[in-house]
């Protein structure tokens, strides 16, 4: 004679349960069809058109840029100078010793607040350690006296 006893029913509740929950999480992340894995047609279309070319933000006017002097853009890490005039320059303004960001362009370099590092606003060679490594150059565009990230 067999008797079911709770024990019994609450196991096989919980195994079922476990089951289940098992299940969904093996499929979690998988595509349900293959149709949703592939883009639609109209979406292919669409890609093969001709693409806008939009214009790139300025960073600054050339004439926010002071001769012999320059400027950080924080938010862009770039630091922008202008060496002599209608010369520009732009460096990464992250310093090269421990990866702070450069603060200040003043009496022909630019300089990080952190350790005292100084890089050259020609070339961003480095003027004054602890750094030993210059800033890397970026490539900008001056157009209409504007400069722009290239």
């Amino acid at each position: 004679m067999t008797e079911t006893t709770r024990r019994a029913m609450v196991l096989g509740a919980g195994s079922a349960g476990l089951a289940a929950v098992l299940t969904a999480c093996a499929s979690y992340g998988s595509p349900t069809t293959e149709a949703s894995a592939e883009p639609p047609a109209e979406e292919e279309a669409s890609s093969d058109a001709p693409k806008k070319k939009t214009a790139k933000k300025a960073l600054a006017d050339t004439a926010d840029i002071p001769s012999g002097g320059g400027k950080v853009f924080e938010g862009q890490k770039v630091v922008v100078t202008q060496p002599v005039d209608g010369e520009f320059k732009a460096f990464t303004a992250v310093c090269t010793h421990q990866g702070c960001t450069v603060a200040t362009v003043s009496n022909g370099t630019i300089n990080c607040p952190c350790h005292g590092s100084k890089f050259k606003i020609e070339d961003g060679s480095v003027a004054n350690g602890p750094a030993s490594e210059p800033l890397k150059e970026k490539k900008i565009t001056v157009d209409g006296g504007k400069i722009r990230l290239a």
